[in-house]
Order: C-alpha cells, then sequence, then structure tokens
C-alpha cells in the first residue's frame, strides 16, 4: 500500500476542481451503476454496522478476537465511505467533477484506512497464532492492555505513513485534471503530474514492501505453524473449531491483499486501464462488504450473538 504524495498548491499549476472520467458516458448505464453502488454501499455500511455493535454491546464478544474484527469493520465503512457517496452523486452530475481539497482529502484517508487494514490482519494474524499455538497462555499473552496497543500500532503507523510524506514529497499537475478513475486514487492522481516523480514511486515502492508484502508474508508463516498445530490436534472438535475461524480470516486476507497488491505493486505508467479501475472497484467497494458475510456465515459466535440482540436463542 503505497503512501501519499503532497501535491504542488501552487495556483498557477494546481487545478481548482478534477473531473473523474471513470464512469460510463451513458445515462442508462451510470443510473444500473447508482443502483449497484448503493446496494453494494448499504450492505456494506449495515453488515460492518451490525459487527460493530455486537463487538461493542455482547459481552461474550469482549475477545482480542472480536476486538480486532470490530476494529476491521469500523474500517470497512469508513474506508467505504470515504469513496461510495461521492461515487453515488457523479452517476448523476455531467461532468463528475470534485473539488481538489475534497479530493485530495479523499485520496488520503482512503491511503490511510487501507493501510490499517493491512496491518490490523496481520495483527489478527498474530492473536489466532496465539489462541491455537499457545491456547493455555492466550489470555496471559493478549491482555486487554496488548490488544490495544497493536490496534493503536496499526492505527498510529499508519497515519504517520499517510502524513509524512504529504509535507516532504512533492508532485506537480501544472493544471491537469482530468482523472480517468471512479475516485481520486493515488495512483491515477500521480498519472497527471507534470514534473519528476521517481521519488514518489521509489518511496510508494517501499511503502508497499512494508505495508503489503512484510505483513502478508509474516501472514503466510504465521498460518503455517498454525496449520502444522492444527494437524496435530487430536480432537476432530478441535480441528474443525480452528479450521472455521481461521478459514474466515484466511478468506479476507486472500481478497483484500490479492486485489490490493494487483493495484500497488504493478510499475507506474502514465495510461490506466479500466481492469485497473475494476481491481480497485472491487478492492475498494466489493471487500468491504464481503468482510461481514464472510465471518458471520462461519462464525457461530457471531450469529448467536445476532440472535440474542433479537431477543432469540440460536438452534443448534
Amino acid at each position: 500500500m503505497p503512501t501519499s504524495a503532497s501535491l504542488n498548491s501552487d495556483n498557477d499549476t494546481f487545478p481548482e476542481y478534477f473531473i473523474l472520467t471513470g464512469l460510463s458516458r451513458q445515462s442508462q448505464v451510470r443510473a444500473a451503476l447508482f443502483v449497484i453502488f448503493l446496494m453494494l454501499y448499504l450492505a456494506t455500511v449495515f453488515g460492518n454496522g451490525l459487527i460493530v455493535i455486537l463487538c461493542i454491546m455482547d459481552s461474550r464478544l469482549h475477545t482480542p478476537m472480536y476486538f480486532f474484527l470490530g476494529n476491521l469493520s469500523f474500517i470497512d465503512v469508513c474506508y467505504c465511505t470515504s469513496s461510495v457517496p461521492q461515487i453515488l452523486v457523479h452517476c448523476f452530475q455531467e461532468p463528475p467533477t470534485i473539488s481538489s481539497n475534497r479530493c485530495l482529502a479523499q485520496m488520503r484517508i482512503s491511503l490511510f484506512l487501507g493501510m490499517t487494514e493491512c496491518i490490523l490482519l496481520a495483527v489478527m494474524a498474530y492473536d489466532r497464532f496465539v489462541a491455537i499455538c499457545s491456547p493455555l497462555h492466550y489470555t496471559l499473552i493478549m491482555s486487554p492492555r496488548l490488544c490495544i496497543a497493536l490496534a493503536a500500532f496499526s492505527w498510529i503507523t499508519s497515519l504517520l505513513l499517510t502524513l509524512i510524506p504529504s509535507f516532504t514529497m512533492k508532485a506537480r499537475l501544472c493544471g491537469h485534471n482530468v482523472i480517468h478513475h471512479l475516485s481520486c486514487e493515488i495512483r491515477a492522481v500521480l498519472k497527471l503530474a507534470c514534473s519528476d516523480i521517481s521519488t514518489n514511486v521509489t518511496f510508494m515502492s517501499g511503502s508497499s514492501v512494508f505495508t503489503l508484502l512484510i505483513p502478508f508474508s509474516f501472514i503466510l508463516v504465521t498460518y503455517g505453524r498454525i496449520g502444522l498445530t492444527i494437524l496435530r490436534m487430536r480432537s476432530a472438535q478441535g480441528r474443525s473449531k480452528a479450521f472455521s475461524t481461521c478459514g474466515s480470516h484466511l478468506t479476507v486476507v486472500g481478497i483484500f491483499y490479492g486485489t490490493a497488491i494487483a493495484m500497488y505493486t504493478q510499475p507506474q505508467t502514465k495510461a490506466i486501464s479500466e481492469s485497473d479501475i475494476f481491481v480497485s472497484t472491487f478492492y475498494g467497494v466489493i471487500t468491504p462488504m464481503l468482510n461481514p458475510l464472510i465471518y458471520s456465515l462461519r462464525n457461530k459466535d457471531v450469529k448467536a450473538a445476532v440472535y440474542r440482540m433479537m431477543g432469540r436463542e440460536m438452534k443448534t
């Protein structure tokens, strides 16, 4: 996940607004896209919002695993909200425009939330590693203080990686303001630069290693250890429960990191393809919607908490 680069704010070179041309020019297609994005957004907010509420209100979910899951769901709600409402407006705006300040804010907020999720997924993998590989010491190791510290590390590190480059790296746009994308995505914005952005690209590559490849590698190694531990379990019920819990997390990791790595580790070019827009949309809109479905469908604790909230008992 790359970090943001500051853009030159000289009035002679910096546009007052940007035109986003990622949507179709056909009104009927835009109307259909409006319905699709609205449904995805509502499903994302409802599903992730429900998980956040359950993790807060249900005392049986006051565990490290659900503490981190609540953080993940909160990130997904904010991440989707940073871009989708603007896309919905653009479905009925011709031409689709966004002010420069809102564009830069959207770019940095989405980067911040995306990097936070990258690190948080690695933290969640560590939580599952301790729970399965050291179950007798789990409550001692994953203390409330450590859980808060790990969550704070995810948020603060991502914030610093987003803000610091904003004050140290510059990119001049020379008045270019047409972005071939649905939102102000960092790679799409940097394609407008008329100045040398080699430093920006180098820093983006380095930050992608730190926030994508290293956490992803950590998750793979961690789950390799978890898999060996599960295979040694004598209890079939224990293996089934461990596989179910870890399977949900691995599914989320595979979808999230797969699209993120495909989008942010490819070489920076001046042209942007339709596949780039599709991958970015899948990463920023569809993935946050899938996360609560994956966790709730495979997790009996979440389903039981939903039943308790409705005043009913789940049948076993």
